[in-house]
């Protein structure tokens, strides 16, 4: 197993790719803290489930309710972490603002809701790695993978807060991987296409996407994702920091 004797965070794990990320460190050895906010009982029986599926499948897992906008809950999380299992291995800040969101034009946005979706797809992230850093440095190893969008290198109509935010998480990867890469921290990115996931099938029909301009000429799979973000989480990617990885098919080349 590629992560066997690891410990992985996956914020926004309740479901969707979180889970999808969760069970599959997990398949490969890791032992699992599931993150999530919750709003509504709903979020707090999908994050038990996710760990049940975990269980079920004969892997370790707990969950633990917080906002990663939080710098309390993100600190709580990382220390509940290192009380459960002794260290933090990998962190994959997977929650964001997406699911939901309705596309219209960018002077129709609120200042609220940019801010919410920039505090949530940013910030989150920003500070759910300053919680895990000071047990990364200390153990002298640590792997960090933060969900950008191929968005961030395309655009999209209506969506000007989500891709600004994606672009962001561009951004803190590169300027991140030039902090972290002395303590032999890799952090990098993972930039889906459009997939198959909860959240788009809530935002459009998945059966109607074009997929005529991609090379691969079908759909993204939750498992295309968690293939990369596996690879990005073992071993096999030591000396690969700083960089975004997009999983579309081949529909954006760089």
């Amino acid at each position: 197993m590629r992560l066997k004797d690891k410990v992985a965070i996956i914020t926004g794990g309740a479901r969707g790719l979180g889970r999808a990320f969760a069970q599959r460190m997990a398949g490969e050895g890791a032992r699992i803290m599931v993150m999530n906010i919750v709003l509504t009982d709903k979020d707090l029986e999908d994050m038990k489930e996710t760990v049940s599926l975990i269980e079920k499948a004969g892997g370790q897992a707990q969950f633990f309710k917080g906002d990663v906008t939080s710098e309390d809950d993100c600190r709580a999380m990382a220390e509940k972490t290192i009380d459960a299992y002794g260290k933090i291995d990998i962190l994959i800040n997977n929650a964001a603002i997406y699911d939901g969101l309705v596309r219209k034009p960018f002077d129709e946005i609120s200042l609220d809701e940019w801010d919410r979706v920039m505090g949530v797809n940013v910030k989150g992230s920003f500070i759910a790695t300053r919680a895990v850093y000071p047990f990364m440095r200390e153990a002298g190893y640590g792997k960090i993978i933060n969900l950008c969008s191929e968005t961030a290198f395309t655009g999209s109509h209506g969506f000007v807060h989500y891709v600004s935010s994606k672009g962001g998480i561009l951004a803190l990867t590169r300027a991140l991987a030039v902090e972290l890469g002395p303590h032999n921290i890799c952090i990098n990115a993972i930039a889906p296409g459009f997939t198959d996931t909860e959240a788009s099938r809530s935002l459009a029909d998945v059966t109607q996407y074009d997929t005529s301009k991609t090379p691969l000429k079908r759909l993204g799979t939750p498992e295309d994702v968690t293939g990369a973000a596996l690879y990005l989480a073992s071993e096999e990617s030591d000396f690969i920091t700083g960089q975004t990885m997009v999983v579309d098919g081949g529909r954006y080349m760089h």
